[in-house]
């Protein structure tokens, strides 16, 4: 599994990956190690630097995330929320067939290990509260706020 770290403006990020694909991003406070970028999460790292900088949307990358049957297919229902947008728990159990397994689904988004890639910072609260969040509410709050900012309208 190689690794390789970004700064970014809600800490650095850290990539695993390997040839099968992306197996996880995570994002933490304090200094990333410093070495060389492995061959296999070049594209990984240009694609995070581009989102980062608002010329990206979506991610194009080979995804290799390990989780069980019920986790990747609550993770694929996330790439499916579009850049800008949010849905709710409770939306997200809807499109997965089942209302009933809302728990299930939020306990399923908390452990999805790609970080902004599946974008599970997109799911909030049915009443629109900023409801967990692996890395915190902060870079939750951040990550909306990125992907879609306010515009300030004219007075005149």
């Amino acid at each position: 599994m190689e690794v390789a770290y970004l700064q970014t403006p809600i800490g650095y990020a850290e990539l695993k990956g390997d040839e099968q694909g992306l197996s996880s991003v995570t994002v933490f406070d304090g200094q990333a190690p410093k070495g060389t970028v492995p061959h296999v999460l070049e594209d990984a790292l240009y694609q995070f630097q581009e989102y980062f900088e608002r010329d990206r949307k979506t991610f194009d990358l080979k995804l290799n995330p390990v989780g069980t049957e019920f986790q990747q297919k609550v993770w694929k229902a996330l790439l499916e929320i579009p850049y800008g947008k949010t849905v709710s728990y409770m939306e997200l159990s809807k499109t997965l067939g089942d209302v009933k397994a809302i728990r299930a689904v939020a306990a399923a988004n908390g452990k999805n290990p790609l970080w902004i890639v599946v974008p599970c910072h997109r799911v909030i609260g049915s009443n629109g509260d900023l409801t967990g969040y692996a890395g915190g509410l902060h870079r939750k709050k951040w990550l909306l706020a990125h992907e879609c900012p306010v515009k300030q309208t004219s007075l005149f």
